[in-house]
């Protein structure tokens, strides 16, 4: 995406700025990414409410990339 960020980084950046934590990633991050269209992050916040980020296809590679680098 030229200059632009996918919407499920910017809010997975915005929840890890509020202290929320991943706590579960599927598919696991050892899976082979060519076989991964979809990604699916819950996050738990302090206040103990949890979110679900979704991405797809290229986002979703993105995605998996940004988790395991950042």
């Amino acid at each position: 995406m030229a200059g632009n960020e996918f919407k499920s980084i910017s809010e997975l950046k915005k929840l890890l700025d509020a202290n929320c934590k991943i706590e579960k990633v599927h598919p696991q991050m050892f899976a082979s990414d060519t076989e991964v269209n979809i990604i699916t992050i819950t996050v738990v916040c302090p206040d103990g409410k949890r979110q679900i980020i979704r991405a797809y296809r290229e986002e979703a590679h993105v995605l998996r990339e940004f988790i395991r680098t950042g």
